[in-house]
């Protein structure tokens, strides 16, 4: 059996949400909206999935989604104007009249039913049957059989705008679920809550339980106090600050920052969105710089990046890295008196090359569609015992973005393949940096898991304040007898 899914809405209903996103992909808790349709259609049986999508359809696709390995299905991506009428996409598609097709949509959100659609539907003669838990015939499901005549005009009741009622024939009776088309943000706000509060029938939280009402997802960094009462989500690679607070019911998206003494109440923070200290977010979804109040409507575009801010990669992440690079180039014009003095020791030294250069997993995240983690870099260091003439190269590391001013210390691709403990990749929640407790107080040839630790713990205690004093630090050591005394 193959199934037909309608993703296609435009979204404006949901701006600012959708100017980067399709509506098929707005995250509710951890997964995106098309995610649980076809979770429920696999689970169903049905693997052989054609999804129609308009607006950012390439993002639909396998760039996010992917061919549909992952649930063990084969997922073919067809494009259209976007709100096109079913009947239309229908009559374009040919889709092969031997098997019977299963239609719905995969922009709303909805409990489980494939399963019992179909086994319900076993019983119902005719060339079609149809099924809705819910008054709103966009969130049912039709089957059409091999010999159907006009199927087209059946299904457009799943059109987003406007849609048929269902027609009498054919209905199935299933028992009654939840369904929620997201039409708003308001919509959007309430269907995060009612998945992380349970009161949406047949859906639960995944990830791990930190504590009785609190779920957090794959190398995610939350305390229990935070939950100071209610429910609460926290998705993969997100770090709460043991000082910060959430209250009520609260679901925050994957590769998030809630940092020291922010307060996030009956609220949804989505994806790589920075919330600063001390701010207090309620009743809202927080996306990135864009505060959007359930409540009131109001809409505000906030400019402080540290109050909120964008941790996305490449452009999202400029706002945080761009003074690093500036930074790092004044100190390198600056060092430029020193490099003459650090080639001459470095000969003296080595008596041959005077550079030496290792592979190390830097900032720069790789540059293939998808696929996300640190880029390797080449670090070079002049062939000199001497640490601060040694270490001048690693400049040009900032300067790239390959480097930090302050953050972890840089691994090398064995150094980060043989780490096996979830603790020992709490240090990838923060940037490698040329300066760092690690880099300013260990030494050298400290052990692999001593480094570890200590950028364990500069990762869950990370904040703008401690990095300006490491960066203050490492400047005065510079002054000091260490920066300049020959090793070993």
């Amino acid at each position: 059996m193959r199934a037909l899914i309608l993703a296609d809405r435009l979204g404006s209903e949901l701006e600012p949400l959708t100017e980067q996103t399709s509506v098929p992909l707005l995250p509710v808790v951890g997964k995106e909206l098309l995610v649980y349709t076809i979770e429920d259609l696999v689970s169903a049986g049905v693997r052989d999935l054609v999804v129609v999508s308009a607006a950012h359809g390439k993002q639909t696709g396998a760039s996010t989604l992917g061919d549909g390995q992952r649930w063990g299905a084969n997922i073919r991506y067809v494009l259209s104007r976007g709100e096109e009428s079913p009947s239309d996409v229908w009559a374009r598609l040919n889709l092969s009249d031997v098997d019977a097709v299963l239609v719905l949509r995969g922009d709303v959100l909805r409990s489980p039913a494939a399963a019992a659609f179909l086994t319900e539907a076993q019983n119902q003669a005719g060339t079609f049957a149809c099924c809705s838990a819910t008054e709103d015939p966009r969130g049912s499901l039709f089957l059409l059989r091999p010999g159907c005549s006009e199927p087209g005009g059946l299904l457009n009741s799943l059109r987003w705008s406007d849609p048929n009622t269902l027609p009498a024939e054919g209905r199935c009776d299933l028992v009654a679920g939840s369904l929620d088309c997201v039409e708003d943000l308001r919509a959007f706000h309430r269907a995060n809550l009612d998945v992380v509060s349970g009161r949406f029938a047949g859906l639960g939280v995944s990830g791990r339980v930190v504590a009785l009402g609190l779920h957090a997802g794959r190398r995610a960094s939350v305390s229990p106090k935070s939950l100071k009462q209610g429910v609460a989500y926290v998705g993969a690679n997100s770090r709460v600050d043991p000082e910060a607070d959430l209250l009520g019911e609260v679901v925050i998206g994957d590769d998030v920052v809630v940092d020291r003494a922010a307060t996030v109440r009956d609220s949804v923070v989505l994806p790589r969105t920075y919330v600063g200290e001390l701010v207090e977010v309620a009743n809202a979804i927080v996306a990135n710089n864009h505060l959007l109040r359930v409540d009131t409507g109001a809409r505000l575009k906030i400019t402080d990046a540290f109050l909120l801010g964008n941790l996305g990669t490449s452009q999202g992440r400029a706002w945080v890295s761009w003074w690093d690079r500036l930074a790092g180039l004044l100190v390198l014009v600056g060092s430029l008196p020193l490099w003459p003095f650090a080639a001459a020791a470095s000969a003296l030294s080595s008596g041959g090359s005077l550079m030496t250069g290792r592979e190390l997993l830097g900032n720069r995240t790789r540059p293939i569609l998808g696929e996300s983690g640190g880029q390797t870099f080449v670090e070079r260091r002049w062939n000199t015992d001497i640490p601060v003439l040694r270490n001048l190269p690693r400049l040009f590391g900032v300067v790239l973005g390959d480097l930090r001013l302050v953050g972890v210390s840089p691994l090398t691709p064995e150094e980060a393949a043989s780490r096996s403990e979830d603790w020992q990749m709490v240090r990838d929640q923060a940037p490698v940096g040329l300066l760092g407790p690690t880099q300013l107080n260990l030494a050298v040839d400290a052990p692999l898991e001593e480094r570890l630790l200590s950028d364990a713990f500069y990762a869950r205690e990370q904040r703008w304040t401690k990095d300006l004093a490491y960066l203050l630090t490492g400047l005065g050591t510079l002054f000091s007898g260490r920066a300049w005394r020959r090793v070993g």
